[in-house]
């Protein structure tokens, strides 16, 4: 059966028609025209050519239409005049307010949780990826099936077909759709305990793991290609890095860190996408440090980080030790502009993913949020034994060191699973 949310592809050639509600009882939320304009970076990340919009000031949703009926009928006109192909609303539709407004509008209705659904489906690129945003398509495809198949008939009913009259094409992709929902289901929980024994081997190493969070865009990609080597993909739009990547970083302190890079938030991320991509998200979840990347040059910064911590907090992740990384420094007419937000906002440092400025203070801080993972360790080391003390400033680091003794002192902090190394010659409490 063909998917009924493949949009993103014919959106590449479709001018599309942004619709906002703006709730009294939201007061706090952005203006609605800072939604609308990031509704519309989602419609061209899509592929899409906004060619106008629309917003309504609402005590809450018209159940019918979401929108007040007249304002409907107002938007549905302009759409016509504009030769719009498809029309999206910024808040989630019902599946009946969707049937009506289609009826209504006589165009293509989206909802922005549809929208993310179809642009995650069009960025991913591994085999658990592509699972993850299928079950959460189909999850919002199923309470939305009724009235898509009201003009068939009800088939007959015989051998393979049993049900008294027959059922309905209806029922028959209910009952599909739910058996593919239960196999993507089995098949993620695969995922889930592979991953996790991939998680078991690199804990073998005792390796600490740090994990990038931020707002969409806010440029961790980039980031992390500079601080690991990777090649991540980096672009400058919404959602450009859906899949989970984790290389070693090696710190001057000679810590050798796991970073992992995850799928960037948003505001209003739907819920199923959440709970789809939680074997991607452990990733955070099992996270010893987050580095919450934000992008300093945003306007609605702040609002973003909120958002960002909205979602940290949905998967049990608000006390987590975090890092804020200001990025984008480098686009600051004056450098200093970031400062009174270092002294706002505790345990936070500015860098620039592109040229590398702040580096030194963004490995600094890894090395002392990760210190407590390390074992300090004072040494008394013959002098002939250099292999022993080479082997020290190799995996470990050496806080202090006096060689003006019979033997060599070393004071060094070294991952746990080496102490074994260095045990014989721990020095004799004084």
């Amino acid at each position: 059966m063909k998917s009924l949310l493949s949009n993103v592809a014919e959106l590449a050639t479709e001018r599309v028609f942004l619709v906002g509600a703006e709730f009294r009882s939201r007061a706090e939320e952005l203006p609605v025209s800072e939604l609308l304009a990031e509704l519309g970076e989602l419609a061209s990340t899509a592929g899409g050519t906004v060619v106008g919009s629309a917003s309504q000031r609402l005590d809450g949703p018209n159940p019918a239409t979401f929108i007040g009926g007249g304002k409907a009928g107002e938007i549905a006109e302009a759409c016509r005049a504009l030769e719009v192909d498809t029309v999206i609303f910024d808040d989630e539709l019902s599946p009946a307010q969707a049937r009506n407004l289609e009826e209504q509008f006589g165009c293509k209705i989206l909802d922005r949780t549809n929208l993310i659904l179809d642009i995650f489906a069009s960025r991913a690129r591994t085999k658990e990826g592509k699972l993850q945003v299928e079950l959460a398509q189909l999850k919002y495809l199923l309470p939305r099936l009724t009235g898509y198949w009201t003009h068939l008939s009800r088939q007959r009913g015989g051998i393979g077909m049993r049900g008294g009259e027959g059922e309905s094409q209806l029922e028959v992709d209910r009952r599909k759709i739910g058996e593919r929902i239960d196999k993507l289901e089995r098949e993620l929980d695969a995922v889930r305990r592979q991953r996790d024994t991939q998680r078991r081997g690199r804990r073998r190493h005792h390796w600490p793991l740090a994990s990038l969070v931020g707002y969409t865009n806010a440029g961790k990609s980039t980031l992390f290609n500079s601080l690991t080597g990777a090649d991540v993909l980096q672009e400058d739009q919404l959602f450009a890095t859906l899949d989970p990547t984790t290389r070693r970083l090696h710190l001057p302190t000679n810590q050798d860190v796991l970073l992992s890079d995850t799928v960037g938030f948003i505001r209003k991320l739907p819920h199923r996408l959440v709970e789809a991509f939680k074997a991607t998200l452990e990733e955070v979840v099992e996270a010893d440090l987050l580095l919450h990347v934000v992008d300093v040059t945003h306007p609605q910064m702040e609002l973003q980080i909120e958002a960002v911590d909205i979602v940290l907090n949905e998967i049990g992740c608000d006390s987590k030790p975090t890092l804020l990384v200001f990025n984008k420094i480098d686009q600051l007419e004056d450098a200093l502009d970031v400062r009174p937000l270092l002294s706002r906002f505790e345990r936070s440092l500015a860098v620039s993913a592109r040229n590398g400025s702040g580096f030194d203070g963004l490995y600094s801080e890894l090395g002392a949020a990760l210190r407590p993972l390390r074992m300090m360790l004072d040494l008394a080391i013959p002098f002939e034994a250099s292999d022993i003390i080479a082997r020290l400033h190799e995996v470990g680091q050496v806080v202090e060191k006096d060689y003006s003794g019979e033997q060599a002192r070393l004071k060094v902090r070294v991952p746990p699973h080496l102490v074994n190394e260095f045990i014989r010659h721990v020095a004799p409490a004084d």
